[in-house]
């Protein structure tokens, strides 16, 4: 059973991991999980597909190889979409084992659990092959992360009353959003008592860079804060919360995270009241919601790195009459495929865990970067 009183409010992603000739830098990442660990913090999230594959051999490099393992917990995820048969458990499992050296999880998660991938879960009785890892000692606790609908979540929970904490993705912008519901999954988990583990609390950055109006919100209420530490401090007054995921890919985010985490970081009423005031605002802004999670560009044929196409797009359509955007967009299609080669094949749109229309937002950005 897990305790979450004693596990570490903020958590160390390793999703977004700084990279240096198209390689994650190890020098940097050192740094920034030490100063993580200094301030008495342990969990580290990674995944088999994260920085393809390569986010796991981090672990090894920059926790194994330098850090004793009790020091610190390892989360890592079984992706259904790399499942075939069920011989494909083991093997991913022993991939992630051998990538990481962490010798055991002491967190298992099965990978976004939506309609398309419970089936797979389920097809290769997943969740009993994961209860029988943790028989063997490999695997501590065992969860999944979600990103299906509040009734998906009520009907895998009762079918598995073996999971011990779920991952899903809240913050303050999605708190009441139709599709991803984060509100709702929230009391179906708190309802249950079931520990829980907070993804995207900042939206893949969209939370940490303001408009003037939604900054000077905050600023009037308590000056001084970053805009990611008002997200995060949002997430962290909800009660029954375990860890905050944070992927951190610079020196600067570890230590505005740590100081977010390192005094009271519950919201008062005034401050409550300013979150509603600039989710108020920012719904009014019809942006894409992308994260940037990048499972889109994997297995994109046209190599189209489609969620820095969308940042260009979002650039635009807070200000139309903005030059910057479309720079930014012919240097994130540089060596890469432009939106105008979509082909429409789908590919990108299933695997998203936002449920994008990305095609249609690819032709957006034709519209608003390649026609004069």
């Amino acid at each position: 059973m897990i305790d979450i009183k004693k596990a570490p409010k903020l958590g160390f992603g390793l999703m977004r991991l700084p990279e240096k000739d198209g390689q994650i830098d190890y020098g940097r990442v050192n740094k920034m999980v030490d100063a993580y660990l200094e301030a008495g913090l342990n969990y580290f999230d990674t995944a088999y597909v994260y920085h393809g594959g390569r986010s796991e051999v981090a672990v090894r490099e920059c926790l194994v190889k330098r850090h004793p393992r009790e020091s610190f917990t390892v989360a890592t995820k079984l992706p259904a979409w790399s499942i075939f048969s069920p011989e494909d458990r083991d093997r991913i499992f022993n991939e992630q084992l051998e990538r990481t050296g962490a010798g055991y999880f002491d967190y298992y998660l099965l990978h976004s659990i939506e309609p398309n991938n419970y089936v797979t879960y389920e097809k290769y009785n997943c969740f009993e092959w994961g209860l029988e890892k943790k028989k063997q000692g490999l695997i501590k606790h065992l969860g999944f992360s979600f990103h299906g609908t509040p009734e998906l979540l009520e009907e895998v929970l009762d079918k598995h009353p073996e999971t011990e904490f779920v991952q899903i993705q809240l913050n303050y912008l999605d708190w009441n959003d139709p599709v991803i519901q984060s509100s709702a999954l929230y009391d179906i988990l708190s309802s249950r008592n079931i520990p829980i583990i907070i993804m995207e609390p900042v939206k893949g950055g969209t939370l940490a860079k303001l408009t003037p109006e939604c900054a000077s919100v905050f600023d009037a209420v308590t000056g001084g804060r970053s805009a990611a530490s008002w997200a995060l401090r949002f997430v962290a007054s909800l009660p029954g919360v375990m860890t905050i995921l944070s992927g951190m890919s610079t020196e600067e985010q570890v230590e505005d995270n740590l100081k977010t985490f390192g005094g009271d970081y519950v919201l008062s009423e005034e401050e409550q009241a300013a979150v509603t005031k600039v989710r108020a605002i920012m719904k009014n802004i019809p942006l894409i919601g992308c994260t940037s999670c990048r499972y889109c560009t994997d297995g994109c044929p046209m190599s189209i790195n489609i969620p820095d196409v969308f940042k260009a797009v979002n650039a635009k359509r807070l200000d139309p009459n903005a030059w910057r955007p479309k720079n930014f967009y012919i240097a994130a299609t540089d060596g890469k495929g432009k939106a105008s080669e979509c082909i429409e094949c789908g590919q990108c749109e299933g695997v998203c865990p936002q449920h994008l229309d990305i095609i249609d937002r690819l032709k957006e950005a034709v519209s608003l970067f390649e026609q004069e």
